[in-house]
């Protein structure tokens, strides 16, 4: 599977999110397309309901009228997501799809695949892309569950510690 997919955003019809997210489906097992379209999922949560004097615990949709697709965005992934029975379009401006930030996955809560660093307080390491890219600098501290790292650089003749994304540096 390619890394280069994202997770977009897909419009439906208030109440036909878990059939969009069947229909979907459907159609990666009858076309094949395993390899272009990931994942679809309906964001859930649960909720407490008090009916006749007792608890129940439901779930509820978080985005209701939304279906989350992780895929390759392609004519023919395009084409079969947006002909979906029940769907009424990509969320993004006219009808040029838009894929989700990390933080923005992050904040629905979407688990990410950690990133596999090889990285160690002390090690240097090249800045590979960004703003710094070709710059040179020791890890100062790594945070995990950011997935970002503190690099000291030399800018200007000075030290300066930089957050920086973890597939923004490599080991030198």
């Amino acid at each position: 599977m390619s890394d280069d997919a994202k997770w977009y955003v897909v419009h439906t019809y208030s109440g036909y999110e878990n059939k969009v997210k069947a229909n979907i489906e459907k159609v990666i097992e009858n076309r094949n397309m395993h390899e272009l379209i990931h994942e679809v999922i309906v964001p859930l949560h649960d909720a407490v309901e008090i009916k006749n004097g007792k608890k129940k615990t439901v779930q509820r949709k978080i985005f209701p009228g939304y279906v989350l697709v992780k895929m390759l965005m392609t004519d023919d992934t395009w084409y079969v997501v947006r002909n979906t029975r029940g769907v009424t379009g990509f969320v993004g401006p006219g009808s040029k799809p838009v894929p989700l930030s990390e933080d923005e996955i992050r904040g629905m809560g979407i688990e990410l695949p950690k990133a596999k660093i090889d990285i160690e307080v002390g090690d240097a390491v090249k800045v590979i892309t960004g703003p710094f890219e070709n710059s040179v600098g020791v890890i100062k501290e790594i945070h995990e569950h950011k997935r970002t790292a503190i690099v000291r650089l030399s800018m200007f003749g000075r030290e300066t510690p930089v957050e920086l994304d973890f597939t923004q540096i490599q080991k030198m």
